[in-house]
């Protein structure tokens, strides 16, 4: 019987003391976010310091993000990096991962860290867009095209990646597809731009392409 008593007793500590370091992590976070709210990174940083631990990854997350804040971009990288390695399964922490790594311009880290983030969600559609905008600004049109697609095929109507998608398949070679994009980007956003330009490009291209030869002959 006094052995169960004991047990018992320990039992409610235990629950107690839980429950007091649930309280102390909720009150140290709370600072931590007014300081955050008043651009005073620095204090939020030292408010999370006094509870930080290796192989937490909520503090590794908000660490990384304060840090970023603070433009400490290694050692953003560094606590998302933790982060990852706690939770290899949760996006969130690679795609906090990409802020510095996009602050710092490492794109190469960039797009490994998206596809890293399509092998757990692979119609992810920030990621697949994101990626797809690198794969396009390095002139690979076909792989943009595959991951714009994505996108367009989820939403239809959502003109930055009908528009991308739409330039994709123009770079491409496929003027048809483009020029259908085009104008579905006109129906998402009338008299746009860059739809326009799109369309009149693809009408040049025509006309030199498919005009008749005359050979000089009248």
């Amino acid at each position: 019987m006094r052995k169960k008593m004991l047990i018992a007793v320990l039992f409610l500590l235990a629950i107690g003391a839980k429950a007091q370091n649930i309280a102390d992590l909720q009150q140290v976070f709370s600072k931590s976010y007014i300081a955050e709210n008043q651009n005073n990174y620095g204090q939020a940083i030292q408010e999370m310091k006094t509870i930080y631990k290796e192989d937490d990854y909520i503090s590794n997350i908000r660490m990384g993000w304060l840090n970023y804040l603070m433009k400490n971009y290694g050692e953003s990288m560094a606590y998302y990096k933790k982060a990852i390695n706690l939770k290899p399964y949760a996006i969130e922490a690679r795609f906090g991962c990409i802020k510095p790594l996009s602050a710092v311009e490492n794109w190469e880290k960039v797009k490994e860290q998206y596809q890293e983030i399509l092998k757990i969600d692979p119609l992810n559609t920030t990621a697949n867009y994101w990626l797809g905008v690198i794969f396009y600004n390095r002139k690979d049109y076909k792989s943009a095209t595959q991951l714009f697609e994505k996108v367009v095929n989820l939403y239809p109507l959502d003109y930055d990646s009908v528009i991308m998608l739409a330039w994709a398949k123009l770079y491409n070679g496929n003027h048809t597809d483009a020029k259908l994009l085009f104008q579905q980007a006109l129906i998402i956003r009338p008299n746009d731009n860059s739809a326009l330009s799109g369309l009149q490009q693809i009408s040049k291209w025509l006309e030199s392409h498919l005009s008749p030869q005359t050979n000089g002959k009248p």
